[in-house]
């Protein structure tokens, strides 16, 4: 027998055909969710060629070894640290670290986007080989600041992996790259995450509130992780090699304006 409201027959779709006007929408989010590409990095081997890789024994790499950051996660991060890779500059009191993470948590469904997540910490050090400066990738900005002369500390945002040197004051972070804007990313940003976990395996959602996303307690020695430690100003066939040619290429040093070749994923 049909509803009535007010002595009149109101006509109501019985469920099954709800579900079925529902159907188009969940196929195209299945397929959608599908299309991202998936992350090639190039399996690891003793056989694997690296252009202008050192000997562990070489005194640069000795260098990159003791000026390597500690990383502190958060304690929810669930994606990998992948890969590392040190470059020291040859003429310059730089050395860069490469650290590709598996994927971050948004966007992995997007069709043509880079599947893994890359970013960059760069350590300039004196004529003691003591770190004076740290340099770190900020989605799409570098952030620099002074080193006490004491071994760099480096926090790593939950899920998209920015760096930011250790202690850094928020409010000085650029208005639209600010930790707030992230964390408001995480819940508004739910239907992105969502789909990106059809893509590959990740998280559900940040399922906590501001003062969380604002912990970093899981230190990382990046030293023991490096995968390959270079010496030269344009460390990209290196990268490549270790990497897989589809990364973000992002800056190489802190001097860059930005990276060279390929869509940033940031």
């Amino acid at each position: 027998m049909p509803a009535t409201t007010a002595g009149r027959a109101v006509k109501t779709s019985p469920p099954s055909r709800r579900w079925l006007l529902l159907l188009p929408f969940l196929l195209t989010t299945l397929v959608v969710g599908c299309l991202g590409p998936r992350a090639d990095v190039p399996r690891w081997s003793a056989d694997l060629v690296i252009p202008g890789v050192l000997a562990p024994t070489d005194s640069q790499a000795r260098l990159a070894a003791t000026l390597a950051p500690v990383l502190y996660l958060h304690r929810d991060e669930s994606f990998q640290l992948a890969r590392v890779v040190a470059a020291v500059h040859p003429s310059r009191r730089v050395v860069a670290y490469y650290l590709l993470w598996s994927d971050d948590v948004h966007g992995a469904w997007v069709p043509f986007t880079v599947p893994t997540d890359e970013e960059v910490v760069w350590v300039g050090y004196d004529s003691t080989f003591a770190p004076t400066e740290v340099w770190t990738y900020w989605h799409g900005e570098i952030l620099h600041a002074s080193w006490p002369r004491q071994q760099v500390a480096i926090d790593v945002q939950w899920g998209k992996h920015g760096s930011l040197p250790r202690g850094v004051v928020a409010t000085d972070l650029p208005l639209s790259r600010r930790l707030r804007f992230f964390y408001a990313a995480t819940l508004f940003g739910i239907g992105d995450i969502l789909l990106s976990d059809l893509n590959r395996e990740g998280p559900l959602c940040f399922c906590h509130g501001f003062q969380r996303y604002l912990e970093f307690t899981r230190p990382i020695l990046l030293a023991p992780r490096l995968d390959a430690i270079i010496a030269t100003s344009n460390p990209a066939p290196a990268l490549a090699a270790v990497f897989g040619v589809r990364y973000s290429r992002k800056p190489q040093w802190p001097w860059e304006k930005g990276g060279k070749g390929g869509k940033t994923k940031e």
